[in-house]
């Protein structure tokens, strides 16, 4: 009796438009090949189903669905997931794989750009890894890569911090942690926000950084109104470069020399 062929983990990344008013054609943000990879797949992990189908329809449109809608297996990461993360190992996605070991393809998507990728996920690829399932990213948008080149920043040595403090106190205390590491290595310092928090954010950043510290805002890439400004803080004083927050727009921030 032969063995049964294992199904693949697809790391499947969505268009950054998720929360947004406008949407991106899908086939700008996605390449062909990826979208019709994704429909060929019938079972999924996801944050959100709901979010899930609404990519699956927007999919559908531009290369058919392997099977309908109501058909698609969706599974949900647990909400424990979403909450604290599944970066440091304490979450077991075995399970959530087992139509892998049963010879189907699983698709693992986000709700924007590359699930696993400052979202959750990490615990899915590593499961498969476990479990002896080749796992496959597929091409799409990651908004950290498309911020940090489009920043002037240095992007040979770079690292992503997620998200700040909410606390005003720790907050900038982190941010002048972070500039200092800055400063004296030379890495850039990405993070990012919760989208009604941005204006916060931004305030802070501009009034806690030193004047000759860097600071770049990438808001809405990939969209229409997609906006990048890398300036020194004096400049973003001075001229008073905070742009007016759409609270649905996501945006990455990052500081660096």
């Amino acid at each position: 009796m032969t063995q049964k062929e294992q199904g693949k983990l697809y790391l499947v990344p969505a268009p950054l438009d998720f929360g947004c008013e406008a949407q991106a054609p899908l086939q700008d943000a996605l390449p062909l090949g990826t979208l019709q990879t994704a429909a060929g797949i019938t079972h999924w992990i996801c944050e959100n189903a709901k979010s899930a189908r609404a990519y699956l329809k927007r999919i559908d449109a531009v290369a058919p669905l392997a099977a309908p809608l109501q058909a698609q297996n969706i599974q949900e990461l647990p909400r424990e997931v979403h909450k604290k993360g599944d970066h440091a190992g304490q979450f077991d996605a075995r399970p959530l794989l087992a139509a892998a070991l049963e010879g189907h393809d699983i698709g693992l998507m986000s709700e924007a750009g590359m699930p696993a990728v400052a979202d959750p996920g990490s615990s899915v690829a590593r499961a498969a890894h476990d479990l002896g399932l080749a796992v496959v990213p597929l091409t799409g948008p990651v908004s950290l890569l498309l911020a940090l080149a489009a920043s002037g920043l240095n992007g040979q040595n770079f690292a992503f911090v997620g998200y700040l403090p909410q606390d005003a106190g720790e907050r900038q205390a982190r941010i002048r942690e972070l500039e200092a590491l800055a400063l004296k290595s030379g890495q850039t310092q990405l993070f990012i926000e919760t989208p009604y928090r941005n204006a916060a954010l931004l305030q802070a950043l501009v009034q806690t950084l030193q004047h000759n510290t860097r600071l770049a805002v990438a808001r809405g890439l990939t969209l229409a109104n997609a906006q990048v400004r890398s300036e020194t803080v004096k400049s973003w004083r001075a001229a008073k470069l905070q742009p007016t927050t759409d609270e649905r727009l996501p945006a990455v921030f990052a500081i660096g020399r």
